[in-house]
């Protein structure tokens, strides 16, 4: 039997499902094929969405039409907004989700999506003609022919579970590995290798000592990931934490000769960011203890991840040890802690539309690009669904001028895709607001900003969230052109400005001059100004969001727009296209390993080039000045 579709999309998680809805959104005939279409965007570790910089990657998502905000908000069990007492490029969105809740709305999301199909079945072989893919052949023997295909298999190619020395070939706890399909692809050239990631136990909430734990409520003032206005339904629970102790670790290192980290079971990469607790014991000897955090799975199951416990030491190991801890001395689990080895593919042989530089039409997008994280992973979704739905439209497919790209100051999926395809990765990538270099430009309050229009333009988006952004943008505007053009006199507003501790006025000003005090919010000077109060009670949808908005463009207006200028220099770089102009291995006045790295990786662009470790600053003069001849 074939089955003919423009795209098809192999894997069901985050980025399997935000490139489906993406490429269906464009007007793509899309086929969404999962192994189990009752486990669509499952969440394998913790049930949580956002966090540091992954806050302001989902928002982004949101602001491009994708879905994960939505379902989100939509599941959501807790609410809290990370990094307050920072700057606002640093505020970050984090919640803890219903974990079946989310895959049923994700789900129904899916089922909504015109031109979308879902195929049950396993991708057993990619087809491929002449350098372009054609289809899949499945396990049941089904042929899918598209134009374009996204990989996002997740952790299922070759995958291997470990609990101390027992080993298990598979994808998830109880879900089967994929085991020929990695090599139907590096048979045409594309190399893979192989990475680890692990998973903490899961624990029954009716044993444990909540008297010995603290309590860390979520916002009472709820945070949304979505531009758009999504109700939450659901109660409202409380996280806890606790700590390890010196007879936890001396019952976690009783058992280090069989973990399979220091055995020799596992030689792949693992996440540096997000350690075992047994790398935690052998990284930090000396420390006595180590933060936990017990996260509720959903509002009606006992069910809890123990966030900071990932593990895969013995089960009995494990157990023992989390029997040492107060809060769990009487502790009952559903299944302990799992490591996982599967396969990944360089994603330096990727274009920066998520192409394969080797065959035409293949997209790669989430953990099989080396990422780790599910908002990692929808970001990449959604553009390769975008570039899978333009790839298949364009009527010149070799010039590549179908892409939709972002730049490093656009967005935090910028910066992970370009990272992705100029610095490679040795180990799961995970996204910090460290490596953006824009972080001020990159906010998670204006993410629609920077991109609902974009978004618009390319037909994922559509016309209800556009209007909502340009309603927001005259709100906004309203606000601060009230600031800049209302004069405030000395006299009337000194002894106000006294009580709250800032220096008074010796003459007067517009009100956005005192904007810029750390002492005065939006809403302390609307209680000064009883007409920036009204204007405030015209704004009809998400107020807070847009006074918000507007606070902080005036607040930090003069960082803004120097990090702009900075952005603008290195877009001149990034304007001049460099690939196919050199024979690199013939200009001996680059160093041999700038040589080696520009071969390899092809750059697009100088500005490219100039990111590449090995390149360095006298390399990129010497191909100016080549230029300039």
């Amino acid at each position: 039997m074939i089955l003919k579709y423009d795209v098809l999309v192999i894997g069901g998680g985050h980025a399997g499902c935000e490139a489906a809805c993406a490429s269906a959104n464009i007007g793509a005939k899309t086929c969404l094929v999962t192994m189990d279409m009752n486990k669509i965007a499952q969440m394998s570790c913790n049930p949580a969405v956002g966090g540091i910089a992954k806050g302001q990657i989902v928002r982004e998502i949101d602001a491009l039409g994708g879905q994960m905000g939505i379902v989100t908000d939509t599941t959501a069990i807790q609410f809290r907004m990370l990094n307050r007492s920072k700057g606002p490029a640093m505020w970050s969105p984090r919640a803890q989700c219903d974990r079946e809740k989310f895959i049923w709305t994700w789900r129904n999301r899916l089922d909504e999506t015109e031109h979308l199909d879902i195929w049950q079945d396993q991708a057993d072989e990619l087809l491929v003609d002449q350098g372009e893919v054609i289809g899949v052949r499945t396990i049941w023997g089904a042929e899918l022919h598209a134009k374009a295909i996204v990989i996002t298999a997740g952790t299922f190619l070759n995958g291997l579970m470990h609990i101390g020395r027992k080993m298990v070939p598979g994808g998830r706890i109880a879900e089967p590995a994929v085991a020929h399909f990695t090599e139907s692809i590096t048979c045409h050239g594309i190399t893979s290798a192989r990475m680890k990631t692990g998973t903490p136990v899961r624990i029954d909430k009716r044993s444990v000592h909540f008297e010995d734990a603290e309590i860390q409520p979520g916002e009472e003032a709820a945070t949304r990931f979505s531009y758009m206005t999504v109700p939450t339904p659901l109660k409202q629970l409380p996280c806890w934490t606790f700590n390890t102790n010196a007879e936890v670790h001396r019952i976690l290192r009783s058992g280090l000769a069989d973990s399979p980290l220091y055995n020799g079971q596992i030689h792949s990469i693992g996440p540096r960011y997000c350690p075992s607790i047994e790398t935690k014991l052998v990284t930090f000897p000396d420390r006595e203890s180590h933060p936990l955090f017990l996260e509720p799975e959903g509002e009606n199951t006992n069910e809890m991840y123990l966030n900071g416990f990932s593990s895969s030491m013995p089960m009995d190991v494990q157990i023992e040890a989390l029997r040492k801890i107060p809060a769990l001395r009487d502790v009952r689990v559903y299944r302990p802690g799992y490591a996982i080895e599967y396969d990944f593919f360089d994603p330096t042989q990727l274009k920066h539309s998520l192409e394969s530089k080797k065959i035409r039409g293949l997209f790669f997008a989430g953990q099989v690009n080396g990422t780790t994280g599910y908002e990692e992973a929808a970001g990449q979704g959604l553009v390769a669904g975008i570039n899978a739905a333009r790839y298949v439209a364009a009527t010149d497919r070799t010039d590549e001028d179908y892409a939709f790209v972002m730049h490093r100051d656009e967005s935090y999926i910028g910066v992970l895709i370009d990272d992705l395809v100029t610095k490679g990765v040795d180990e799961p990538y995970r996204m910090f607001t460290s490596r953006a270099e824009y972080r001020i430009l990159l906010r998670q309050d204006d993410a629609d900003a920077r991109l609902t229009e974009k978004a618009y333009a390319l037909g994922v988006a559509k016309r209800d969230r556009f209007d909502r952004w340009m309603q927001k943008k005259d709100e906004i505007e309203k606000i601060i052109r009230f600031c800049k053009e209302t004069p405030v006199k000395a006299k009337d507003i000194n002894s106000q400005l006294e009580s709250l501790g800032t220096t008074p006025l010796r003459a007067g000003c517009k009100a956005i001059d005192l904007i810029g005090r750390p002492q005065i919010t939006l809403h302390t000077l609307a209680d000064l100004i009883p007409d920036l109060a009204q204007l405030f009670d015209t704004i009809s949808n998400r107020r807070e969001e847009i006074i918000e908005a507007a606070e902080v463009k005036m607040k930090y207006a003069g960082y803004i727009e120097r990090e702009r200028m900075i952005a603008d220099k290195m877009h001149r770089l990034e304007n001049i296209r460099i690939k196919g102009r050199f024979d690199y291995d013939a200009l001996q006045s680059l160093s041999t390993e700038c040589r080696q790295k520009l071969n390899r990786i092809q750059p697009e662009t100088l500005a490219q080039a100039s990111r590449i470790p090995g390149v360095s600053p006298s390399d990129i003069n010497v191909l100016l000045v080549l230029l300039g001849r």
